[in-house]
């Protein structure tokens, strides 16, 4: 039992290192314009974009920012399930005008992360995020938060993800490793291109690597690979000589892990692309 709660502590670090290189990787994403809400699809349902929206938004809460955490899939909601949270107004009723923003979100157990739920049964979704009201709510979530996290529909099954890209200052797509088609990303990017999103990257969810006991080292003062808590020098790679020190985002590799109280699900994050489909670091469930 012993060995088993090291173990989750370890799983544990490597998804909260890989949530941050994430973030991390969005922040980099656009100098110029820094990214504050920020919308996470996928190609087709049950690819994990939920549980990545999630870490993610711990990620970034964890690190002093507000962060809100908005349930914009009004066709399957998932999130307030995932992470235990039950909220008495919704979307709808703030869209409405029946309570303002400040009384439909709630607070999360994680300090600076806060939750927007969507009510069950909204009638004609897409019309909803069409709508003149819905682009002004966008508008004040990121006025009144320093990072907002929106869960949308797969891009392949509703045409709501591709309208509200519109409307977000940058887009992710999860593709899942070993289950996603090539041709439903493809048709999922050009879908989102035609409505002229901001597409920001990809995160690869489910890839796995035997351990991370080797992403668990540091360097000594002669470029020597040291694990961590060993004192011994370790045969491998050292590091390259480099005349300037430029900040990289550091590539994070997955374990079969859980996170917190999300689902059973495989995550991973990416670095940015630039006009195209790339994955970069990775990230555990």
């Amino acid at each position: 039992m012993q060995m088993q709660r090291k173990s989750e502590g370890a799983d544990a670090q490597v998804v909260q290192n890989a949530a941050k290189t994430l973030y991390a990787n969005i922040r980099f994403a656009s100098v110029d314009h820094p990214i504050k809400v920020v919308m996470l699809t996928s190609s087709v349902p049950n690819e994990g974009k939920t549980t990545v929206a999630y870490n993610l938004a711990v990620a970034v809460a964890s690190g002093g920012k507000r962060v809100l955490l908005v349930e914009c899939d009004m066709r399957r909601r998932s999130i307030a399930d995932s992470i235990g949270e039950r909220a008495r107004y919704g979307i709808y009723s703030v869209l409405s005008h029946q309570v303002e923003l400040s009384q439909a979100v709630v607070a999360t157990q994680q300090a600076n992360l806060f939750f927007l739920d969507a009510e069950p049964n909204i009638p004609n979704p897409a019309d909803i995020i069409s709508s003149h009201r819905f682009r002004d709510l966008i508008a004040t979530m990121k006025a009144s938060y320093d990072f907002v996290i929106v869960d949308t529909p797969p891009v392949g099954t509703f045409v709501d993800a591709a309208i509200l890209s519109t409307l977000v200052d940058g887009t992710a797509i999860v593709v899942r490793d070993r289950f996603t088609h090539r041709n439903e990303v493809l048709a999922a990017y050009e879908q989102l291109k035609k409505a002229d999103a901001n597409i920001i990257g990809v995160i690869l969810n489910g890839t796995e690597s035997d351990t991370s006991e080797y992403y668990y080292s540091y360097y000594n003062k002669d470029g020597k690979r040291v694990r961590k808590g060993h004192d011994h020098v370790e045969e491998g790679p050292s590091l390259p000589t480099q005349r300037s020190a430029t900040p990289q985002a550091a590539s994070v590799p997955t374990q079969r892990s859980a996170s917190g109280s999300v689902p059973a699900q495989r995550a991973a994050g990416v670095a940015p692309a630039q006009g195209s489909l790339q994955s970069g670091s990775r990230f555990s469930r």
